[in-house]
């Protein structure tokens, strides 16, 4: 009689093996960089409830990730100016694959699979020429890198994909060059944008923010299409007009609330679990804000210390901040859970709420 690895091995070859799901890696709703009370950095998995599913080691500070749509594996991206990404099986931590930068390239933290997850996009800094690329990886052939093409500007951070077919893209039109670490070399000239790009790299629209310090950063993409941008300021913090915009293709940028309590930095935005609001969070100023869409209006505002991760919960939003805490937000506010570990910039929501 055949024994389990024989009959596994036979189901392999004949095509009938279930497919691995994230069920089988704890079920998370979200990702999250972290970094230990040692110093170390890992990825965590999240339930909808903040609990951790899964905790797996990464060599360096994590920035954001992007979760396959179907599958449990998950792509941590080092911080900028990173120049590598991990593909994580998220059932065990196993190391899949590790995307480098090519020559002269570095990533920007972020990334995304297409809606059939066969592909890869990645946020990079062409820093020679000084312009942003959208690196395209194949996923059967081992994340093998096939392409690129134009991100539409120059420093694009957050890329989104879009329920309509395409991504939108954040150009920050901030230059960086590795040799330089976090250096801006281009503020007196930079000039951020929204551009929507198909797949194959055909640029679809583009809009630029009123100001061009106002430095387009992170993206949340409504089921409708709806675009929302968080952007950070890079002129004097005393002059920042809105930092908060929405945005459908061929329509104007609709700015949202004052800059007031943000000292000039946007870290995360999201929709809420309806969609009828829009939040924020700066770590800077210690403070989430979320808005009516429909109207503008500012609709809650928490004082939080280090705040910044932020997603769509099934009633409201979930935050997380560096002091391990993980808050839902609707018209109150409560701690679900506390860690002993400091949550990065960002929550990455795995699969949409249904």
């Amino acid at each position: 009689m055949a024994n389990r690895r024989q009959f596994l091995a036979g189901l392999l070859a004949s095509g009938l093996a279930p497919v691995p799901t994230w069920a089988d890696a704890g079920s998370p709703a979200y990702l999250s960089a972290a970094r230990l009370p040692d110093e170390s950095y890992v990825l965590t998995g999240l339930d909808r409830a903040g609990a951790e599913r899964f905790r797996i080691p990464l060599p360096a500070r994590g920035h954001a990730a992007a979760a396959h749509p179907t599958r449990p594996v998950a792509v941590a991206f080092a911080r900028r100016p990173g120049r590598f990404a991990l593909v994580l099986d998220c059932r065990d931590g196993a190391v899949l694959a590790r995307l480098d930068s090519p020559e002269g390239r570095h990533f920007y933290g972020h990334g995304s699979f297409d809606a059939s997850g066969q592909y890869l996009f990645t946020t990079e800094n062409d820093y020679d020429a000084g312009e942003g690329r959208i690196g395209v990886w194949d996923v059967a052939a081992g994340y093998t890198r096939i392409g690129e093409f134009t991100s539409g500007g120059i420093g694009p951070h957050d890329i989104k994909l879009l329920p309509q077919g395409g991504f939108v893209v954040a150009n920050g039109g901030i230059d960086t060059h590795p040799d330089s670490g976090r250096l801006k070399l281009n503020l007196p000239t930079m000039q951020p944008n929204l551009t929507y790009l198909s797949e194959d790299g055909d640029l679809l629209d583009m809009i630029e923010p009123p100001h061009h310090h106002a430095s387009t950063r992170h993206l949340a993409v409504r089921a409708d299409g709806l675009v929302a941008v968080g952007m950070q300021w890079q002129g004097d913090i005393a002059q920042s007009p809105a930092l908060v915009g929405l945005h459908r293709r061929g329509e104007p940028l609709r700015l949202l609330g004052d800059a007031a309590a943000l000292e000039g930095y946007v870290g995360s935005i999201a929709f809420s679990g309806n969609g009828a609001q829009v939040a924020i969070t700066s770590p800077r100023g210690g403070t989430l804000e979320a808005f009516d869409v429909d109207s503008g209006a500012l609709v809650q505002r928490l004082a939080e210390r280090d705040v910044c991760g932020v997603v769509a919960a099934k009633d409201g939003l979930l935050a997380t901040t560096g002091l391990g805490r993980v808050i839902h937000a609707d018209s109150s506010t409560q701690v679900l859970q506390t860690a002993q570990l400091a949550y990065d910039n960002h929550l990455i929501e795995i699969a949409p709420l249904g």
